[in-house]
């Protein structure tokens, strides 16, 4: 039998329609990591696996996946799934593809930036990039302070966007006083 439920960062079960870290356990579960201790006691706690994915259980009791913990951003002390934000961005006509993700921020804690790729036809400037997605926007927590315009994004090897190399890549920039989008 699976055993699944959302918990906050104490390990305490959330109610319904809460966002918490989706955790499970099963008799067929992994019992560790191979060689690798530390990742062992991070991520299995009192018999159950901490997945690493945030998500929620609805009243009718379907769970919904939000987001990677590791990606979310906490800016002003408020959790910001970049997946909220890049549905936005996406929407807007000149947009391929989005990635989102938080930087350190002096007064923020984090802010998001967006990193787009364009369609070919498209030519927009990242300043109305940056406007329209924050109009567009739910809450003011979730406005970028960044657009950064990429002809492509870093994927492994299933295809799926490096987030953490675009960061890496930015905050080199940033230490060595690069020019990149400021919009």
């Amino acid at each position: 039998m699976y055993e699944m439920k959302i918990v906050d960062d104490r390990g305490h079960e959330l109610p319904p329609g809460e966002t918490g870290e989706i955790i499970g356990r099963c008799p067929f579960m992994m019992p560790q990591y191979y060689r690798r201790p530390e990742l062992t006691k991070e991520t299995i706690k009192d018999g159950w696996l901490y997945s690493g994915d945030m998500g929620y259980v609805a009243e009718e009791g379907f769970r919904f996946l939000v987001d990677r913990k590791k990606d979310m951003i906490i800016s002003g002390g408020v959790n910001v799934y970049p997946e909220d934000i890049e549905e936005v961005v996406v929407q807007h006509a000149a947009i391929l593809g989005a990635a989102v993700f938080g930087i350190a921020s002096e007064k923020w804690g984090e802010t998001p930036i967006a990193a787009v790729t364009l369609k070919k036809s498209a030519g927009v400037h990242p300043a109305e990039l940056k406007a329209s997605i924050n109009e567009h926007v739910g809450a003011k927590f979730q406005r970028v302070s960044e657009v950064l315009i990429l002809d492509d994004f870093p994927r492994n090897i299933a295809g799926k966007t490096l987030k953490r190399l675009i960061r890496e890549d930015i905050l080199a920039d940033l230490k060595t006083n690069a020019q990149w989008i400021n919009a």
